[in-house]
């Protein structure tokens, strides 16, 4: 079985996020989205929540599982015995940081390889920070969560 690993905050999981989890199930037999915590980042809501939402929208797909990591995602994806890290981008800025991310995956994870999907161009704009931005303003998010 080909397992690859999809990491983020996912604070709130997008549409965006779930449109790299379909086009990653096209090319994995198995995703594992893994919620790891980033001190970078300010956390909304409590990682548990954030499992049940996800778990929810796959509720009836077998193929993909979630769950939370606090180490390196070289190690999540050992444990996980997967093959690469699926990460979506957005921008050139989101190029150059996953770029820099998939040579620390390598070099830390044995060769893991990195696939990146990039947005398609109406979900471009879609992003969590801007998600709880307009949640912070009292405005309707659901065109924006799956």
């Amino acid at each position: 079985m080909r397992t690859a690993i999809f990491t983020g905050t996912f604070n709130p999981f997008t549409i965006g996020h779930a449109d790299i989890v379909s086009r990653a199930l096209a090319i994995f037999d198995h995703v594992v989205i893994g919620i790891g915590y980033n001190p970078a980042k300010t956390e909304h809501s409590d990682v548990e929540t954030r499992i049940e939402q996800i778990e929810a929208v796959y509720k009836d797909e077998p193929r993909v599982t979630v769950e939370a990591y606090d180490d390196m995602a070289a190690d999540f994806a050992a444990r996980h015995n997967a093959v690469a890290v699926v990460k979506g981008v957005r921008t050139v800025q989101d190029y150059e940081y996953e770029r820099n991310q998939a040579e620390y995956n390598r070099l830390l994870g044995d060769g893991l390889e990195t696939v990146l999907f990039f947005a398609r161009p109406q979900l471009a704009a879609v992003s969590s920070s801007a998600v709880r931005t307009l949640q912070h303003f009292g405005k309707d998010v659901s065109r924006f969560l799956p």
